[in-house]
């Protein structure tokens, strides 16, 4: 099993949020914790077997990522920038960016579009970010009305346009989650690495709009409860009924289905 997991609100979780009392700081910035992992959380990721191997699949940034510590070691392998980098051991594979490159370079003029009006954008609250030369990021004070803006004047066959809270991004639409799922699959199958996957199951969890396509390309999707009837979301997916904390509620999901899994080939 290949676990593809969103950072937050998937795994860990703002300061803001009520997740119970035994939690430990999973990242801090600044001199102060702003991110948690439930204790039970960091249980259940020490318990997955060798079967499972789980890739953190996140929008953060690589040096946001190297903030977090889920209190279980250094993973394999990471996907940061949305996909469009990807980590071994903490190191990135020039390759796999170059790559991401390539696929984002359809997009460049739009995204150069897409900058200049969030440049004159009045509702803008943060600098116009290019990531790596993969996407836009910045704030808006009125998030729906800047990216409703941009989805008017950029061509939404090269581009997404995206909101998560007060945050906007334009994304190239060949460098969603999605795609990175599907890369990771292939490039994991290739000569010299880990193990081949033909027979792999590609598991997915995540928690917003920015991982429905992540959860459309795995072969198993998991939800939280608050993305249920969400457009785009598929009929397949397993939503968690919201009794525990979702990280909590999946992982023990992942577990049973590895354990299933490992029964099956014994037999």
């Amino acid at each position: 099993m290949i676990v593809h997991l969103d950072l937050d609100n998937t795994l860990i979780y703002s300061a803001r949020r009520q997740i119970g009392e035994r939690k430990k700081c999973a990242e801090y910035y600044q001199g102060r914790c702003v991110s948690y992992v439930t204790e039970r959380t960091a249980e259940l990721l020490k318990k997955l077997p060798e079967s499972v191997l789980p890739v953190l699949t996140t929008t953060r940034t690589a040096e946001q990522y190297r903030r977090i510590d889920l209190g279980i070691g250094p993973l394999q392998y990471a996907l940061v920038c949305n996909g469009g980098v990807l980590l071994r051991d903490g190191v990135e594979d020039a390759q796999w960016y170059e790559e991401s490159l390539r696929l984002a370079a359809a997009s460049v003029e739009e995204r150069e579009l897409a900058r200049r009006i969030l440049l004159a954008d009045p509702e803008r609250t943060f600098e116009v970010r290019d990531v790596r030369g993969l996407f836009l990021f910045t704030k808006s004070a009125n998030p729906e009305k800047t990216a409703c803006i941009l989805r008017e004047k950029t061509d939404c066959g090269l581009v997404d346009v995206a909101t998560n809270g007060a945050k906007v991004y334009v994304v190239p639409v060949n460098l969603d989650k999605g795609t990175a799922v599907k890369r990771f699959r292939e490039w994991i199958a290739c000569a010299g690495r880990r193990r081949p996957t033909e027979d792999s199951r590609i598991f997915a969890a995540g928690d917003s709009i920015f991982d429905l396509s992540m959860l459309n390309e795995a072969d198993v999707a998991v939800a939280p409860r608050e993305m249920a009837g969400m457009p785009g979301l598929r009929e397949d997916a397993v939503v968690m009924d919201g009794t525990h904390v979702f990280s909590e509620d999946l992982l023990e999901f992942v577990l049973k289905e590895a354990e299933r899994e490992d029964k099956n080939v014994c037999v």
